[in-house]
Parts: C-alpha cells; structure tokens; sequence
C-alpha cells in the first residue's frame, strides 16, 4: 500500500502547471495512488465506535467507503455498530472486531486498511494515529489530535514520513461560512490582528475538586464488557473506580452529561490531566479554529493562567482565564505582509472577557453564543456567534452597532474576492452535513480527489500542517492551568523555562504500549 507523499505530490503538481492563482489544483480527474481504480472503495477501520465515533465513521460509511474492522475497548459500542450496519443492509460477517487497536493493526497484511477513525480518549489518539501511519495508513483523528507537545511534534514527523493524510475532527472548517470568514481576516478587513478573546460553557462534566474526589471512589470490578486494560492504554495502571452517584447536579446549565456515571468512562475522562485535556482541549480546537488560521498564527512564545478556580494535581480547573501570546509571523495569504504578535485570551467555566473596548460587541451578542470569539484588528473587530466561526458579525472603528459578515460592504466578494475552495454539499449550517463534508474530504485527499489547500499544502483543510501548529498553543495554555506564574515556550527547542513546565512535555507511556 504505497502512498505518495504530500510534498512529492504538490511538487510533482506544479511542474505539470496545475496550480490555479488561488492557490489550489484546479481541474478534475483522479490521482491513482498505490494502483487505486477510479470508483474504488477505501477499506476503513474504526478505532473508537462509539459516541463521536458513531458520528464519524458512519460519516464514512455513508460517503460509501468499506468497513472492515471495528475497533472499541466496550463490547456494547461494537455491537450497537454492528447493529447498525445490519440495520442499513451491510453484510456484517465480513467485519473483524477488537477491543486492542494493536491486534487489528497487526492485521494489516488481512485488513489492508486504507484508513482508520481514531474517536477515542485523549491519551491515546497519538498512539493509535501514529501505529497505524507508521503501516501506511491515513487517519481521521477527532480534536484535540495529540494530550501533549510532545505527541504533536512527533505526530507531524511521522505523517510527513509516512506520506498518510491526516484530517483532526473540527468538522466547522468544513462549512463555507468559516472559510468565508477565514479568507476576510486574513486578507486584513479589520486590519492586523492583535488580540483574541475565546469562551466556552465547557466543562459540562465534573472537573476541577469534584473530578479530584471521584477518581478517589473505591476499586470495584471493570464492567463485563469493557476491556479495561486497553482503556487504559498507554495511561499507568490504576483499578476501575466505583460510579460517582447519581442524581449530582453539574455547576453549569447543561445537565445532559450528569447522567454518564463513570468516573472515567465513557465521558468524564476528559477533566483528568492524564487522559485528556479538559475543556481548553476540547472546545479551543472549534472556537479558537477561526482566529488561528485566519490571523495566520504560528508558534506560541509564552502563556500564563492569569485565574482558575479548582485547580489541582489530578484535574483541570472547573474555570480559568489563560492567555496565550503569539510570534509576529509573516504573511502566506499576503506575501510580504509582516503580522505582529497576538495576545489571545481563553476563559472557561462559563468565564467570559470584560475588557472595556469589546462592551459594543459582546453588547450586541448578548447573553449567548456560550462558546465563541472576538477579534480585535488595528480597523474593527469581528465576533463568531458560534463555536465554529461559521455566523459572523463585524464591528467597524467609528461604527455603532455590529453587522453580519455576509452583508457588511467591507465584507463583499468584490472587495475580498473569495480564495479558499468549498466544499459543495456543506451549507451555513452547524451540524451533520459539516461532520459528514470533512469526513469526505479526508475520503477524497486518500483517492487523490479535490483541491489542494495553500495554507496545508495537502488535500485535507485541517491536515498536520495545520493541526499540529493549533494544538502546540493550546497544549502550552493546558501546561499554564497546571502551573503558576509566566512560562516562556520555546518551539524550536520544544522546551520551557520551567523544570515543573517541562515535566508535563512528555507523556507517560506504560510497557508494552509504545508508539
């Protein structure tokens, strides 16, 4: 199963004079890789079945795609896959089943996957993507891509090694309103980003003391259909802790997930420093999606948590207010361009900015989105009323009240001619149909399908090139909840200037779950 490199591709691309002045491929056809027929099916593989999962590798499924394998640590998520591949018609005896992806990558030579689904716990989408590219596999990973800078360093170097295509789940980069607004950011409408101020209601399960005192319940046996061990993964040994009691009301208005017991399983792992990567992990990917890629954003020099409540050795805070400062850059959408240094603010919790020169905005916005973003250029300021950057509004200097980005004269195709190439079947709206067009994507970049993006240089729009480089800010804000004070981050040598801070770099693998 021989895949061509993304660079060698791109390279080999330009020669033939394809590129288009969008900076994309232009044209049709299909790039044969490996020897793959026009119309062939791609042989997929679920690592992770369940929750997200479902709603990713059914995307999958539906794109037409081959199951082969399904992959998940809880017998009960394989059987209601299963359940539901019967259900649409799909011959489920062809279909191998683990609950260790290890003994189905060691099946490759059988499976001959083209692709997998990693839609499982923090602490182990760097293990499983990695595994399965370093057999030639391409991977859709769900956000956050990596626990810790370390992975993500180490994921890039293996994907470009490898030549796999990768696409990380924040399926809003699909949706034709966030490339929009991609595009008018980066071609400078409000002027030169100097700040950015981020919010989520996240966590909407226990963190904080409270996810500190469950993981504390006493040891009882693993449930009969969960294979705990491989749960547990790379993460260090530790017993399965009983339920935390039901009926406990969560601190914050979205009460859906206090009805998922486990301490761990299936949700609640994300507020512990050693399997996830609490709510900045999990919502930054979306809400921060926007700013980063349209103010061109690169390696993070510094970050401090400036205020948290419940912090502690075990668990993520339950709110903080973190910044995050950013290296002046040079422009890729406007060669010659010289991008100052940002300062981007996060708050969870519910937390959300106070600063005095965003009132007319976060006015205008009123009490919701729960999870969005303000914007401030040296011309204006622009506001997401949503997680994902698709609805926008700008705020001009000089300008009393907010206007939508599809209607504000600045924001007219004639004055910001659109670049980035869409995806047809996506709409404006939040939902399936982003979900599903992302995961086509991915599907299409494996079969030499659709454009090539300038800013990836791959096929897929939220590939490594892009990922890794979000994540390092983020993991280097996670580092900031966990300890105090100023931390200074240098990329180029992945390292702190605190020995506490660089502790946190690395993760722990346990023996015999190396990657």
């Amino acid at each position: 199963m021989m895949k061509t490199g993304r660079r060698g591709f791109i390279t080999g691309m330009a020669g033939l004079g394809l590129f288009g002045a969008g900076g994309c491929i232009t044209g049709g056809g299909v790039f044969s890789i490996g020897g793959r027929h026009p119309g062939e099916k791609l042989r997929f593989g679920v690592i992770g079945a369940g929750g997200k999962g479902f709603t990713d590798w059914t995307m999958a499924f539906k794109h037409g795609e081959l199951p082969v394998a399904i992959c998940d640590v809880d017998r009960r998520e394989i059987d209601t896959s299963l359940e539901f591949l019967h259900k649409s018609g799909f011959d489920t005896s062809s279909i191998s089943i683990y609950t260790d992806y290890r003994r189905m990558l060691d099946d490759q030579s059988k499976l001959k996957l083209d692709m997998v689904s990693v839609s499982t716990p923090d602490h182990m989408h760097a293990a499983q993507a990695i595994s399965a590219m370093r057999q030639g596999i391409s991977c859709y990973v769900q956000k956050p891509l990596v626990r810790t800078l370390w992975e993500a360093r180490y994921f890039g170097k293996v994907a470009k090694e490898s030549g796999c295509i990768v696409q990380m789940g924040n399926q809003g980069s699909a949706a034709h309103g966030h490339r929009r607004n991609v595009e008018l950011l980066q071609q400078g409408v409000i002027g030169e980003v100097t700040e950015i101020y981020v919010w989520t209601d996240r966590p909407i399960w226990f963190q904080g003391d409270m996810a500190m005192k469950f993981s504390r319940n006493r040891p009882v046996h693993a449930p009969a259909a969960l294979d705990w061990d491989s749960w547990l993964g790379t993460a260090a040994s530790r017993a399965y802790p009983e339920d935390r009691p039901a009926g406990m009301k969560l601190p914050c208005r979205n009460q859906w997930a206090a009805n998922i017991l486990g301490v761990y399983h299936k949700f609640n792992w994300r507020a512990f420093h050693d399997f996830g990567t609490g709510a900045f992990g999990d919502m930054a990917c979306h809400t921060l999606n926007l700013p980063f890629r349209g103010a061109e954003l690169g390696a993070a020099v510094g970050a401090e948590c400036q205020e948290q409540a419940e912090g502690n050795c075990v668990a993520y805070p339950s709110r903080s207010h973190v910044k995050v400062v950013y290296a002046a850059r040079k422009s890729k959408a406007r060669p010659g361009k010289e991008l100052p240094a940002v300062t981007m603010h996060w708050y969870d919790g519910g937390m959300r900015p106070s600063d005095e020169k965003l009132a007319p905005i976060m006015k205008a916005l009123g009490d919701d989105p729960q999870n969005g973003c303000v914007i401030v250029g040296t011309k204006g300021m622009m506001a997401s009323l949503d997680a994902y950057g698709i609805n926008c509004v700008v705020l001009m200097d000089g300008e009393k009240s907010p206007r939508s980005t599809k209607e504000h004269e600045a924001c007219a195709e004639s004055v910001v001619a659109p670049y980035i190439p869409r995806r047809k079947g996506t709409t404006e709206n939040i939902g399936k149909d982003t979900n599903y067009e992302q995961v086509s994507e991915l599907c299409e970049a494996i079969k030499g399908e659709g454009p090539v993006f300038r800013d990836t240089g791959s096929r897929c729009f939220s590939d490594v090139d892009y990922a890794v480089p979000i994540m390092e800010g983020m993991l280097v804000g996670c580092i900031a909840q966990r300890v105090p004070g100023a931390l200074r981050w240098d990329s180029e040598r992945q390292s702190f200037d605190s020995r506490e801070a660089n502790a946190m770099v690395r993760p722990y693998i346990r023996r015999g779950w190396e990657f």
